[in-house]
């Protein structure tokens, strides 16, 4: 949920991205982390296992300038995609103004697509929301890689919805800045408008 602070003048808002384990979502964090301007980026915050996956969450603060004397700061957040981990994802959701799904193209990973978008969807439930509630983005990574599925076959797993949607190799940087901005312009719309969670 976007907090204000009247005293420092800052708004915050938070995307979430959420996915299946080894999705990409820390892919991403890492890729904006390492292009913002050190000024406009906070630390990037990462706890990882030794096989480098994430742990509970990446948080990455980002400064999108001002609106109407407000400072407009991004809190940029990953959840752990492994499945014992559900506790901490729901978690970390909550409050979201934003979610991106990092689904995973590849067509070994199907089935873990659609059980992780099941289990965002009833995290969600448990807070009283849906998806059609927050802004919602899908980010279609790995898409230069080899047997990946077609996109319309991944629509019907992780956007019935017909949220905004983008096809994206985060490794390289594809598709992940239009994938924040389409996140950060819906949460930054739903707060003008003073839309609830």
């Amino acid at each position: 949920m976007a907090f204000m602070n009247y005293a420092g003048r800052e708004i915050c808002l938070k995307v979430v991205y959420f996915g299946p384990g080894l999705s990409g979502k820390t892919t991403n964090v890492e890729w904006l982390f390492a292009r913002a301007a050190p000024d406009a980026r906070g630390k990037l915050l990462s706890l990882k296992t030794e096989s480098e996956r994430t742990l509970f969450f990446d948080f990455l603060p980002l400064d999108l300038g001002t609106i109407n004397g407000f400072k407009i700061r991004l809190q940029l957040y990953t959840v752990p995609g492994q499945i014992h981990y559900r506790a901490s994802r729901h978690l970390i959701m909550r409050g979201a103004d934003a979610i991106v799904f990092v689904a995973d193209s590849q067509i070994a990973r199907l089935e873990a697509n659609a059980e992780s978008h099941d289990d965002m969807e009833d995290g969600l439930r448990e807070q009283g929301l849906d998806v059609g509630r927050l802004g919602y983005v899908v980010q279609y990574n790995k898409r230069d890689l080899p047997e990946v599925a077609e996109v319309a076959e991944l629509r019907e797993l992780v956007n019935p919805h017909g949220a905004p949607e983008v096809e994206a190799a985060a490794a390289s940087g594809q598709g992940v800045v239009q994938t924040l901005r389409l996140a950060s312009g819906l949460a930054l719309k739903r707060f003008r408008n003073g839309e609830p969670r």
